[in-house]
Formats: structure tokens, C-alpha cells, sequence
């Protein structure tokens, strides 16, 4: 199937039901997460691409019971990591402890599974813990396996990583190489509610409890979308589209952009480009479309790019930060 070729029949069903399951999903969220409609899209998003996230927040937005929230519509099983200091790498994959065998009365070595062996999991301040500890979980994301003594053991799918920053804290005790933060396809940040929201979020967690929350999709299901979002089409100019943002973000010694020629040191890769593509294939999809065009792109743009854009000192002293030259980037790069 090339870019601009059309959804089979069986496909254009399946869309169909995709649409109407995640319709459903932001519905049942939105009944506990309050005034983040945005943010539960980009979640979901990241859900029927298959990748992992970034989520940024200061403390009590309820990015654990976002997380949660969504495992549970999804009827996927959810785990939370938090992340410290002195946090080891089989605190998080798992260790081989020595067992009597039930029968024979022999040691012998059992692989006890880490939290990490859950469908979603959310690594709470994950810039707080050593780079050894660090690569465990980035073996985890990019592989969907771990090793444990020279042993790997597959990961259960779907499999995803939320992982959050406390932007309080200078960057935490462990900054995340860029190398890692590429690897998160979205920067989401959770703000502080309006007011209005922030009464209904008071009224309904002081009153009655709220009604459960029934599974919509579930791993079967969701694993099945993630390949229609592969199948989505777009047009060849929509895909340079993507190509064309990505690229303009690198320093280049002729024709840089004005933007990235005064506040960017280094751009974005093009797993960057990989993620406008899916991001915007995967937005169609949840919207009832059969196709993706421009205004997928560009919706998916600065969350996309935002984490993978380093800023130099200028921009600091100008006060502007990698969303700002994204934004910048949308109002000059065309669209043909």
C-alpha cells in the first residue's frame, strides 16, 4: 500500500470501530480526569502507536491516576516504579532467587519478574535515579524485553512507558541524556486546572464515589488498531510535510531558519519524523478519518519536538523555549 492508496473495506470497519471505541475511552476518562482533554488524547495517541511518553507536571495533577485511569479502560495491567537515588536495575527488571524445588527438594535459581513486566508502566521521576538504572527501563522501552543474568525475557504486549519529570527540581540528580528523551515519542505537560475545573474536580472527589470504570478496549483489540494506525494514508506531500518541519529544526551553515539559527544548538533526529507521521496517522484514526493531512502534522508537531530540541543561551536570555521556535518553525515552513 503506498501513501496516497485508500483503506481496504475490512479496514475502513475496523476505523470505524476504532473511532468509536476511543470516543467511548475519552468519554469514561474524562468522568475522573477533569479538564486534561488534551492531555488524555496524547496518551491515547501514544497508546495506538505504540510508543512511550514523557509527562510533565508539577506535583498532585494526578498524572499517576491519569495513567491508571487509562489502564483500566483499556483493561491493561498498570504499574508504577518510583524512581530514586539508590534504585537498582533488578529493582525494576527482576532478579533470580534461589528456590527448593517443590519436588525434588533441590536449589535452584527462579526468575522473580520486576513491575517492569506489566502493559503499562509509569516511571515516576525517572530522572532521579542513576544512568545504570536508566538504561534498564530504556532496554525495557526500545527492545520490549529485559536481561537478567544473561537471560532476556519478552516483555508482554502491548507494552508502554509513561515516564514522569518533576519540572520543580533543576532537571533532577540524573538528567536524561538526549539519547533517551528521543526515545519518548510525546512531551506532555499537565497544567494546573482553570478554575472551573477545578470545582468539578473538588465536587466530585468530596461527594459520592464515583461510578467504576468499565474496560472499552482490550489488549487484543488495541494491538489490532496499532496495526490499522500503520495503514492510515497520507499523501506524499503531507509526509514531506512531516520531513520538512523535522529537518528545519538542525543548525545547518546555509539556509537555517531564523528561529533555529538564533536559539536552537541541535535539532531533532529523524525518529522525530517518524513520530509526526505516526502521530499523525494515529490522530486521523481516533478523529474518524480515513486519511491524514497538514492539520495532523501540525497538531502533533510541538510535542513531538519540543523534548528533542536543545536550546542554546540565547534563547534562555530571550526567553524562549523549544515550543516557542516549534511555533515559529509552523508559521514559516509551507505546506505543499
Amino acid at each position: 500500500m503506498n501513501a496516497e492508496s485508500s483503506l481496504e473495506h475490512d479496514d475502513v470497519k475496523l476505523a470505524q470501530s476504532l473511532a468509536e471505541d476511543f470516543a467511548t475511552a475519552k468519554t469514561q476518562i474524562g468522568r475522573h480526569i477533569i479538564g486534561q482533554d488534551d492531555v488524555v488524547e496524547l496518551c491515547l495517541l501514544t497508546l495506538l502507536v505504540g510508543g512511550n511518553s514523557l509527562l510533565m507536571g508539577v506535583p498532585g495533577l494526578a498524572k499517576t491516576m491519569l495513567i491508571n485511569t487509562i489502564a483500566k479502560v483499556l483493561d491493561l495491567k498498570f504499574s508504577r516504579i518510583q524512581f530514586t537515588p539508590d534504585l537498582m536495575p533488578s529493582d525494576i527488571t527482576g532478579t533470580d532467587l534461589v528456590q527448593e524445588g517443590p519436588e525434588t527438594g533441590r536449589r535452584q535459581l527462579v526468575f522473580q519478574a520486576g513491575p517492569v513486566f506489566a502493559n503499562i508502566v509509569l516511571a515516576d521521576e525517572v530522572n532521579r535515579t542513576p544512568a545504570k538504572t536508566q538504561a534498564a527501563l530504556l532496554e525495557a522501552m526500545q527492545e520490549h524485553k529485559v536481561t537478567v543474568q544473561g537471560t532476556t525475557y519478552p516483555l508482554e504486549e502491548p507494552f508502554f512507558v509513561f515516564a514522569t519529570q518533576n519540572p520543580v527540581e533543576l532537571e533532577g540528580t540524573y538528567p536524561l541524556p538526549e539519547a533517551q528523551l528521543d526515545r519518548f515519542m510525546f512531551e506532555i505537560i499537565l497544567d494546573y486546572l482553570d478554575e472551573e475545573s477545578e470545582l468539578v474536580v473538588i465536587r466530585t472527589t468530596t461527594g459520592a464515589p464515583l461510578p467504576e470504570l468499565a474496560p472499552v478496549i482490550d489488549a487484543t483489540r488495541l494491538l489490532a488498531y496499532q496495526r490499522l494506525v500503520r495503514q492510515v494514508p497520507l499523501t506524499e506531500s503531507v509526509m514531506r510535510y512531516a520531513l520538512a518541519i523535522t529537518r528545519s529544526t538542525r543548525p545547518q551553515p546555509e539556509g537555517t531558519p531564523e528561529p533555529v539559527e538564533r536559539w536552537v544548538t541541535y535539532g531533532a533526529s529523524v525518529r522525530a519524523a517518524q513520530y509526526l507521521v505516526l502521530g499523525a496517522k494515529a490522530r486521523a484514526a481516533m478523529h474518524g478519518r480515513t486519511h491524514a493531512d497538514f492539520d495532523d502534522v501540525r497538531a502533533m508537531a510541538t510535542p513531538v519536538l519540543r523534548h528533542r530540541l536543545v536550546t542554546n543561551f540565547q534563547a534562555e536570555a530571550d526567553g524562549v523555549d523549544a515550543a516557542d521556535v516549534v511555533r515559529a518553525l509552523l508559521d514559516v515552513i509551507p505546506q505543499s
